[in-house]
């Protein structure tokens, strides 16, 4: 394993219990990770990867569609701060749900929409916020979220983490990262970290 990298989230350094743990995919992981941490209560946002085979994937890898997994993020967070079914919110907000194995410019299934959950209760939250969206018809398309349990999270490289924080003015950032910060900030403005 690379030592770049921690093989899975969910342990602190100094041997505290972690927050409550999230993990959404949708899209390039650079701009979902933007966007949750403007969250309050969010207390770390951390790029990877999720959902297929490959054992420990590098970011070369995972780009050829060819591992299963999808770019991810895990949010580890504050439930007396934010909830899940706010995280569910902001998620459904910074992407299309209705995109089959992309989003925009970004196509494979490593761009999929998916949820992976924790525990029975994210699952089941998981699936009403979907047959809510369904039901209010606000889309033209089918919803195609997988929602399936986290087996493991793979961390990416650490020149992936806090990538829009490090490059706001890289080109990619600037047309696809910051519409969504500038959307949660607005959008979720009581939510929003000072």
């Amino acid at each position: 394993m690379s030592e770049e990298r921690d093989s899975k989230l969910g342990r602190t350094d100094d041997g505290d219990e972690p927050g409550a743990l999230a993990t959404f995919g949708g899209g390039c992981f650079w701009c979902v990770e933007a966007a949750f941490e403007e969250l309050s209560g969010v207390e770390s946002v951390t790029s990877g990867y999720a959902g297929g085979e490959a054992e420990d994937p590098s970011y070369r890898e995972v780009c050829t569609g060819t591992t299963g997994h999808a770019e991810v993020v895990q949010i580890e967070y504050d439930p007396e701060a934010i909830g899940y079914g706010d995280l569910l919110e902001v998620f459904f907000t910074v992407h299309d749900p209705t995109q089959l194995n992309r989003q925009g410019p970004d196509v494979g299934t490593q761009y999929r929409s998916i949820i992976l959950t924790h525990d029975d209760e994210q699952r089941r939250l998981a699936e009403e916020y979907v047959e809510a969206l369904e039901a209010e018809g606000g889309y033209d398309d089918p919803v195609v979220t997988e929602i399936e349990p986290l087996e493991t999270f793979w961390r990416a490289e650490e020149k992936h983490q806090n990538y829009f924080e490090k490059n706001p003015q890289d080109a990619y950032c600037r047309m696809h990262a910051q519409p969504k910060v500038e959307k949660v900030r607005e959008r979720f403005r009581e939510a929003v970290a000072k």
